[in-house]
Parts: structure tokens; C-alpha cells; sequence
């Protein structure tokens, strides 16, 4: 029998990919439809760039709506605890020591993990580390490339 899996996803994850889902229902959907209509129109398909373009479209929208789906299915959403330890929906600002460089995280878990927008996954090296530890400790973090070095947690809210 097959293990279910359970994405774990704060409130503004949720969100974020109902407003997706919607997006992708609603609005890219029908503009696909449109796509294939007009490349249907233009005759023999066998080569038609436009029609497997918009087909290969159409495959890749179905794909992602059938993913989120399933997620919003199984999903279990991320209560930010008020203790004060870091955890999964804290947004931690951390001094790397070696690099004397300051830099702001909100935790997540993987499926909302966006390190441009400062969003990494608890599951991650630097997560995995700091989980647990309070405002004020520094901590060994030891990469996937066996690179190790310190952070200072500065603050946890």
C-alpha cells in the first residue's frame, strides 16, 4: 500500500497556490483552448509547431492543476508556535559569522521554498541546524558540500 504524503504549508502557502490554481483554471486554460482552436485552423498538424507548442501548453497546465490539486488534498497547514525556538513558519535573522553577513529567512517547508524571496525549507542544511536553537545562540551548520560554518541566530519571530 502506498504512503500518503503530507505537504506541510503555511496559511500564506495555501493561499498562494489557491490564487494559482484559480489563475491556472480560469484564466490560462481558456487562453490555451484559444491557442489550439486558432492552430487547428491553420490545416495539416502533423507539422504544426503551433499546435504541439499550444498541446505541450495545455499537457503542462493540466499537469500543475492535477499537482496542486493533490496537495491542497493533503495538505497539513503550519501553526507558527509562540515559543521562542526556531521552527517551521519563523522568520529568523541570522549573522554568518565567518562572512560577518546578516541575512533574514522565513522557514518553510519544501514545496514553498523560494530562496530569492528569503523563503527556505526547514528539511534544508541551515534549517535542519538552527531548528530548536533560541535568539542569541550560534550554531555549527554543516552543508551538503561539507562545507561548515557558524551562525549567530540574532532573532526568531
Amino acid at each position: 500500500m502506498a504512503v500518503k504524503k503530507v505537504y506541510e504549508l503555511t496559511q500564506a502557502g495555501v493561499d498562494k497556490l489557491k490564487e494559482e490554481l484559480i489563475e491556472l483554471k480560469d484564466v490560462k486554460r481558456k487562453e490555451n483552448l484559444e491557442a489550439l482552436k486558432e492552430a487547428r485552423e491553420q490545416g495539416d498538424l502533423s507539422e504544426n509547431a503551433d499546435y504541439d507548442a499550444a498541446r505541450n501548453e495545455q499537457a503542462r497546465i493540466e499537469s500543475r492543476i492535477l499537482e496542486i490539486d493533490t496537495i491542497l488534498k493533503n495538505l497539513k497547514i503550519i501553526k507558527t508556535s509562540d515559543d521562542a525556538s526556531v521552527n517551521i513558519g519563523k522568520v529568523v535573522k541570522l549573522k554568518f559569522v565567518e562572512k560577518n553577513q546578516i541575512k533574514e529567512f522565513h522557514l518553510v517547508g519544501t514545496i514553498e521554498t523560494d530562496p530569492i524571496t528569503g523563503k527556505i525549507s526547514i528539511e534544508s542544511p541551515l534549517g535542519k541546524s538552527i531548528k530548536g536553537h533560541e535568539k542569541g545562540e550560534t550554531v555549527l551548520v554543516k552543508s551538503e558540500t561539507g562545507r561548515n560554518f557558524h551562525v549567530e541566530i540574532l532573532e526568531v519571530a
